[in-house]
């Protein structure tokens, strides 16, 4: 597939490099002359220099030839503007922009009213609060993710030292009786992705991740002897900015009590009279002796969603000394992200990550459901159907050679039913099934996941 890519920036290599990877014939379209000599060393992919909405510019990048053409830069308006160029002088059949702006559901309607066809429109920050808002009463759980239409539920959590799992084996732990459709699919140690098997034992610092029928996320909590509080009560958010915005509204309308600290006097004034129940506090949000006078010991939760990742990480490394319960970090270096969950901070979350997630099951298309990226692009979940005339249908999961770094966690029957599957199990054509592999397994996944006929491999190769 071709495809166009407008904005060099960090999002920008994340998406083309994936794109890459997975064969697709990629051009990036980027205005600074460093960032471009940068991307023509680091990726196997077409750069041209210039402004994403000059027509001359977008013909250099030979975008009437696009499959695809995917907006990404740091401005609203050139994403949109590019996409209207896209649409009116190249003829693009598939278009994806992402948009910043808090009026994003406005200029959805806006798009509709003029005809612009904007095929996938993506607000991260929106998608964002999703992951954020339902680990705040779990301080052990790390993220919840749901799949299969809300019925299979993911989550991980760190091994701290002295955490009961330390030092047991999968096969130890199935003898101890966890809920009957559960499964451990993934672990990440360091920056090894481990898919484990009976005989692997657990260790102190990993990043341990289970899956289990949601009506069974309560029993598996118990199993794992992780505290899940009665009620979120009190939350202090770190940053006026969208994403900080966006979460307090949330969390009035669950009656939740929210501090709101920010420096800049104007952007509190501005929050204010966006928020209505939320106390906007003009102070440092980082200083102790703040924190302490309004009341951070014993919070349920502390949530560092500035800009900055560095101060980010100092922040919840402070709240959590002070007392908060759990603690949640904004962190878009993905390097960083090993460095946050050993200083004790208990979720990360990434706006890259989510967008380069949104944007890849898009061009995936085809029988992906969803993608969901771990760690600093080291493994991924993927949600997908079986297709038609898949040759491995009927088999059981025992006979079927799948990499040494793949595993079926779940699968959800046609007819509804959710099954966490063994050795014994077989995928159907039209099953849907959620897989967790490592990068570097995933080509060969993709492969075996082929029909043969409407796509080749999770990449999708278009038909125009």
């Amino acid at each position: 597939m071709k495809i166009v890519v407008a904005g060099g920036g960090g999002v920008g290599e994340l998406v083309s490099r994936r794109l890459v990877r997975e064969g697709n014939e990629v051009t990036i379209v980027e205005p600074n002359a460093d960032r471009c000599a940068h991307l023509d060393d680091a990726l196997d992919a077409h750069v041209v220099q210039g402004d994403a909405v000059s027509i001359r510019t977008l013909r250099a990048a030979r975008l009437g030839d696009a499959d695809m053409f995917i907006a990404i830069t740091n401005d609203d308006r050139a994403n949109l503007l590019s996409c209207l160029a896209a649409q009116a002088e190249f003829d693009v059949p598939v278009k994806v922009a992402r948009v910043r702006s808090h009026e994003v559901e406005a200029w959805r309607e806006a798009c509709k009213r003029i005809g612009l066809k904007i095929d996938l429109l993506i607000h991260p920050e929106s998608e964002q609060v999703q992951r954020i808002l339902p680990v705040l009463g779990l301080p052990g759980i790390t993220d919840i993710i749901d799949f299969a239409e809300g019925k299979i539920r993911l989550f991980g959590m760190f091994l701290q030292t002295g955490h009961w799992l330390a030092g047991k084996s999968l096969i130890e732990l199935a003898r101890m009786g966890p809920p009957k459709h559960s499964l451990l699919v993934m672990v990440l140690r360091g920056t090894q992705v481990i898919i484990p098997r009976g005989s692997d034992v657990l260790q102190v610092h990993d990043h341990v991740y289970a899956l289990t029928r949601t009506d069974e996320f309560p029993e598996m909590l118990r199993f794992l002897g992780l505290e899940q509080s009665a009620k979120v009560e009190r939350v202090f958010i770190l940053g006026g900015k969208q994403l900080g915005i966006l979460v307090a509204e949330h969390l009035e309308k669950q009656g939740v009590r929210v501090k709101l600290f920010e420096t800049d006097a104007a952007r509190c004034e501005k929050v204010a009279s966006i928020l209505k129940d939320t106390m906007v506090v003009h102070a440092d949000g980082t200083d102790a002796a703040t924190l302490t006078e309004e009341g951070v010991e014993g919070v349920d939760a502390y949530l560092a969603l500035t800009n900055e990742d560095e101060q980010n990480l100092i922040a919840a490394m402070l709240a959590r000394r002070l007392g908060a319960k759990k603690l949640v970090a904004l962190i878009n270096r993905l390097n960083y992200l090993p460095l946050a969950h050993r200083l004790g901070i208990h979720t990360t979350v990434s706006l890259r990550l989510t967008t380069v997630d949104r944007i890849l099951q898009f061009a995936r298309r085809g029988d992906v459901q969803s993608v969901t990226t771990f760690g600093d692009e080291a493994a991924e979940a993927i949600e997908l159907t079986a297709p038609a005339g898949w040759k491995h249908a009927g088999k059981r999961l025992r006979e079927i050679e799948f990499p040494r770094e793949v595993v079926a966690g779940a699968l959800l029957r046609k007819n509804g039913e959710v099954v966490v599957p063994r050795g014994n199990d077989a995928i159907e054509e039209g099953d849907r099934v959620l897989f967790f592999t490592s990068e570097k397994a995933l080509p060969k996944l993709e492969e075996m996941m082929s029909s043969g006929t409407a796509y080749k491999g999770l990449g999708g190769l278009w038909r125009r």
